[in-house]
């Protein structure tokens, strides 16, 4: 056997059917699309968000309303409560310190104090926001507050 008489597999290599062109070649005429209707016409057919006639889902949804701000921050909220299980002496908490004990998931997260539960040590607490009473709780307990800038 020679390269030369190396021949594909009955039927592996199938001739193209060119449609259209004229009714002795086969495929004339309709060129396969049927007679008449939707179908048969160019561009003929269902959108892609047809769903047989009933109401399609984007208009069955309500509309989205206003608009979503991209400058949005997301603080990653942290109470007393969490601070208070934990043993802080004479350091700092600041968000890396909490990620690392794993109130927070990363260190760069914007982060805010609630006032949920009781502190009963002085604590020099640093985070981005603080409400109101994890301020007045963290002083009345002896301990300080700093409001880091957002980065």
């Amino acid at each position: 056997m020679k390269l030369h008489d190396l021949r594909p597999n009955e039927g592996k290599k199938k001739k193209r059917k060119r449609v259209g062109r004229g009714i002795s070649a086969g495929q004339g005429k309709t060129a396969g699309r049927g007679t008449k209707g939707q179908g048969a016409r160019s561009g003929g057919g269902k959108g892609i968000y047809f769903e047989g006639g009933q109401l399609p889902l984007a208009r069955r949804l309500p509309y989205k309303r206003g608009f979503t701000n991209i400058n949005k921050v997301y603080y990653k909220p942290v109470n007393l409560k969490s601070l208070a299980e934990f043993d802080f002496e004479g350091e700092d908490v600041t968000p890396e310190v909490m990620a690392i004990v794993g109130l927070i998931r990363k260190p760069t997260d914007p982060v805010v104090v609630l006032g949920d539960g009781d502190l009963d040590v002085a604590l020099t607490v640093k985070a981005h926001r603080f409400s109101a009473s994890a301020k007045e709780k963290i002083e009345a307990a002896g301990g300080t507050i700093e409001v880091l800038p957002l980065s």
